[in-house]
């Protein structure tokens, strides 16, 4: 699509342009009839206000695949970050750069077959697609030219026809387009929540979410500028610690920019540049909080994350490439074995709630839908299926692992004799490794 004259228009600040490229272009008169909702988000929004029109944003080039004629006027449905890019060429180009961007890849790929073989192609776009975006179709037939399978659709990493991925209306609904509603956190919370990412529900239990409950009102929400300890100090949203601008960090639209750990797979790892995106967070934290305050509660966090990964995830993850190199699964197709969704579960719902928990500081989230979960389903649920395979590498593995494993031996050990150790201290020093600090 074209989006020159809004470029122009931002540059030379010339108000002539516009009227000029859309003047035998009549979008209101019928949509603000037909569409009064549509037509007064626009009115209000930013856009409306500075006269930024419908044909600015959705004029269409004949060549492109999306583009059909409507009412003398070659327009898309589609408005593509790369369309918005001709006036927000740096929110574009960090959006693209970051991990929303790329969600839609995942629906097409190997790492969406639980939902394609289990599930079916109708959940798949419903529920998968709506969130993490998908390839957008193009249907010669249809009135818009898009197809009925993959419009509409707003998830974060929409694959566009241009070749552009994303979706800047995720955040920023359509068509009032508004800081004030991405600001908040309820904003996040259409993909952020659920069973195996539930930041939405772990924020609201943390003290963060608590505060915004109580002083969601004196937050300034509607300002343009929105600067931490300046505009606003009585509590963070996502956007926050996130993408939002401090007193020396201007905003990000790349939401991995502040992320150390990643908590997605398996076995977490630090991120490239761990220590730079680490310092990134921390500037955000210490307009609120102490440098004692926020080294403390990284260093807590690291530890349940290792935790994680040593007691838990690593062990599992052995096991798992050993009944499957050895041929020990008894049915072929992945997920038709009780031990792959054994272990599914415990690092894609349980590990992951108990890592994020941490990270956002909410208990209940660390230990009872996390930690907890994840104990139980390793203990009485993966160890007893990998045994009843009875492999010998499988099972010296395991014997090994608790006999051996100061972690893991308790299992085996009189409860008097674990109370004494805690009772004592010395039981806690087994984990004392886990609070060492790998990143600055």
């Amino acid at each position: 699509m074209k989006r020159w004259a809004v470029a122009a228009f931002l540059l030379l600040g010339c108000f002539w342009v516009l009227p000029a490229v859309a003047a035998d272009v009549d979008c209101l008169s019928c949509h603000q009839e037909k569409n009064p909702g549509l037509y007064l988000q626009w009115k209000n929004s930013a856009h409306g206000v500075n006269d930024i029109g419908c044909f600015d944003c959705h004029q269409a080039d004949p060549a492109d695949a999306d583009a059909f004629e409507h009412h003398g006027a070659t327009i898309a449905t589609l408005v593509t970050p790369k369309d918005c890019g001709a006036c927000h060429e740096r929110q574009s180009q960090e959006t693209t750069d970051s991990y929303h961007a790329h969600a839609g890849e995942i629906i097409e790929s190997s790492d969406a077959y639980l939902a394609h073989a289990a599930g079916g192609y109708p959940i798949v776009i419903t529920g998968c697609e709506s969130c993490h975006g998908a390839k957008i179709k193009i249907d010669a037939k249809a009135p818009n030219k898009l197809s009925p399978e993959s419009w509409p659709n707003s998830g974060i990493g929409r694959i566009n026809p241009d070749g552009s991925k994303g979706a800047c209306n995720a955040c920023h609904s359509r068509h009032a387009f508004s800081k004030y509603q991405a600001r908040q956190p309820e904003n996040c919370g259409k993909c952020h929540l659920g069973p195996d990412h539930p930041q939405k529900e772990i924020y609201e239990e943390s003290k963060h979410g608590i505060a915004y409950r109580g002083y969601k009102d004196r937050l300034n929400l509607s300002k343009d500028e929105w600067i931490v300890g300046r505009d606003y100090y009585d509590a963070p949203t996502c956007a926050t610690c996130h993408m939002s601008a401090t007193a020396t960090q201007p905003v990000t639209h790349d939401v991995g920019d502040r992320i150390s750990w990643t908590l997605r797979p398996p076995i977490s790892i630090y991120k490239g540049d761990a220590a730079k995106k680490r310092k990134a967070m921390q500037n955000v934290c210490l307009n609120c909080h102490q440098q004692a305050f926020v080294d403390g509660h990284y260093y807590q966090y690291d530890a349940l994350v290792k935790l994680y990964n040593q007691k838990f995830a690593q062990p599992a993850t052995d096991i798992m490439k050993m009944v499957k190199y050895n041929q020990l699964l008894k049915n072929k197709a992945a997920f038709s074995n009780d031990i792959e969704w054994e272990y599914w579960e415990l690092w894609h719902h349980e590990g992951r709630r108990a890592r994020m928990g941490a990270a956002m500081m909410a208990p209940d989230y660390a230990w009872w839908h996390g930690i907890y979960d994840v104990a139980y389903n390793f203990y009485f649920k993966f160890i007893p299926e990998a045994r009843s395979y009875d492999d010998p590498e499988v099972n010296v593995y395991i014997d090994n692992l608790f006999a051996n494993d100061p972690m893991h031996n308790w299992f085996d050990t009189a409860t008097e004799e674990i109370k004494a150790e805690i009772k004592s201290g010395r039981f806690q020093q087994i984990y004392s490794e886990l609070f060492k600090q790998d990143v600055k």
